[in-house]
C-alpha cells in the first residue's frame, strides 16, 4: 500500500507521554491538515515518522517499509522543520546544490523560478537571512525536492502576509501539477482551511480524529443576524463559540442545520474549521 502507516506508536520523554498508542494513515496524493496545540505531539510524530527521534513502541512504514530498519523507507519523504540543518555559512544556491545530490529528483529549475517569485537572493549565506527568509528558502526546497510525501512542520514562520499568500498558492499549483501527499502542521488554521482534505487532530499525545475536512465541517454550522434573535434561536442548542460586532452576533453550533425552524431574519453559513478545533481540543 502506498501510504504512511503510523500504528500504535508511542513516545515518552521521561514522564511526558509525547505520543500514546497513535494510530494514522497517510494515503498517496492528498493535503492532510495535522492539528493540535502546543506540546500535544506533532512534532513528535512528524520526528518519528521521518526516524530523526525513536518511537519508543510502535511502527511506521512508507510504501510497506519500515522506518528504523529498512534505509529505503526514507528516500521518498522530506520533512521541512523548524529547526535548521543546513550549515549557516552555505549560500542557498549550494544549499541547492546539495539538496539535488542526497535527493535526485529536486528541480533546481523550478527552486531558481521560486527564488525569483518569493525575492530571495541566492547568493546569500543562510545565516544573514531573516527569520522569514529562513522559512522562504526551506519551503522552496521542499517543494521543489520531488518526493512523494513532503511535511511541513510550521512552513510559514516569519513570513508576512505577501509571503503566506504567495507559498499557499504555489504549493496548491505544485499540487495540482504533481499529485502527492502533503503534510501541513501549522497554528495558522484559518490560512489554510482552504487547502487541506483530511484533517487530523491530536490531544495529548493521541489521535483524537481523522476525518475529511468538508465532512467535519458538515456537523457544524453557523448563524448570523440580530443578537436578540440569533440568542433565541441558539437557546438549548450545542454552541462551539460567538462573535458579536454592535447589534450583529454570529454563533458557531454543532449539528446540522434546520432551515424550516429558521428566522427569516438569520442567515446559516458554513462552519469554521479554528472555531471546531478550539472546541474540540478544550479540556
Amino acid at each position: 500500500m502506498n501510504a504512511i502507516e503510523v500504528r500504535n506508536l508511542t513516545k515518552k520523554f521521561g514522564s511526558t507521554v509525547a505520543l500514546n498508542n497513535a494510530n494514522v494513515t497517510f494515503a498517496q496524493g492528498k493535503i492532510y491538515g495535522l492539528l493540535g496545540r502546543n506540546g500535544a505531539g506533532k512534532t513528535t510524530m512528524m520526528n518519528t515518522i521521518t526516524n530523526r527521534i525513536f518511537a519508543d513502541e510502535g511502527t511506521v512504514t512508507i510504501d510497506g517499509k519500515t522506518v528504523g530498519s529498512e534505509d529505503a523507507a526514507l528516500e521518498n519523504i522530506f520533512m521541512m522543520g523548524e529547526k535548521n540543518y543546513y550549515p549557516d555559512s552555505m549560500k542557498v544556491k549550494d544549499i541547492f546544490r546539495w539538496s539535488k545530490e542526497f535527493y535526485p529528483k529536486f528541480d533546481t529549475d523550478y527552486a531558481v523560478s521560486l527564488t525569483e517569485k518569493f525575492k530571495l537572493d541566492l547568493s546569500k549565506r543562510f545565516k544573514a537571512l531573516s527569520t522569514g527568509y529562513h522559512s522562504i528558502a526551506k519551503v522552496i526546497i521542499a517543494m521543489s525536492v520531488g518526493t512523494d510525501y513532503v511535511i511541513f512542520d510550521e512552513p510559514v514562520l516569519g513570513m508576512d502576509a505577501n509571503h503566506r499568500e504567495l507559498f499557499y498558492r504555489e504549493l496548491i499549483e505544485s499540487y495540482s501539477n504533481k499529485p502527492r501527499t502533503i503534510i501541513l502542521s501549522t497554528h495558522l488554521i484559518e490560512e489554510v482551511a482552504n487547502l487541506i482534505e483530511d484533517v487530523i487532530i491530536i490531544k495529548n499525545g493521541e489521535i483524537l480524529l481523522q476525518k475529511p475536512c468538508e465532512e467535519l465541517l458538515s456537523e457544524s454550522y453557523t448563524v448570523t443576524g440580530p443578537a436578540t434573535v440569533v440568542d433565541a434561536f441558539a437557546e438549548g442548542k450545542d454552541l462551539i463559540g460567538e462573535d458579536t460586532l454592535g447589534g450583529i452576533k454570529s454563533v458557531y453550533l454543532a449539528g446540522k442545520a434546520d432551515k424550516s425552524t429558521l428566522p427569516s431574519n438569520l442567515e446559516i453559513g458554513k462552519a469554521d474549521l479554528q472555531k471546531l478545533f478550539i472546541r474540540l481540543t478544550n479540556e
